[in-house]
């Protein structure tokens, strides 16, 4: 896999209050369901479809999960369907996003 861009959670507040990130939560539905980033987009690893990500946003688009494993295999799978554009995650996801004390949709 080429380079993975690991983005800050202090980018992702900025990114999702100013609009210029569009974040991809792929966790399964009940782990969005018990709580989720208010502004994400769900696109659960299991039925992960990368034709729902719109292409020429003008967004970034990062990748989240619980701790940053799965978003690295969305990354993939974006790569393997011929999308070089999706190569950001935030790394410390959901773990650290509840760690800041940051609120969730629930």
């Amino acid at each position: 896999m080429s380079a993975v861009e690991d983005v800050s959670l202090e980018d992702v507040k900025r990114g999702l209050a100013d609009g210029s990130i569009l974040l991809i939560d792929v966790r399964e539905d009940n782990e969005w369901a018990a709580g989720h980033i208010a502004g994400a987009v769900h696109n659960p690893l299991s039925r992960f479809d990368v034709d729902a990500i719109p292409k020429n946003s003008g967004k970034r688009v990062v990748f989240h999960c619980r701790s940053g494993k799965r978003t690295l295999q969305a990354i993939e799978a974006a790569r393997l369907a011929g999308r070089t554009d999706l190569n950001a995650h935030f790394g410390g996801s959901m773990l650290a996003w509840e760690a800041a004390g940051e609120p969730l949709v629930r």
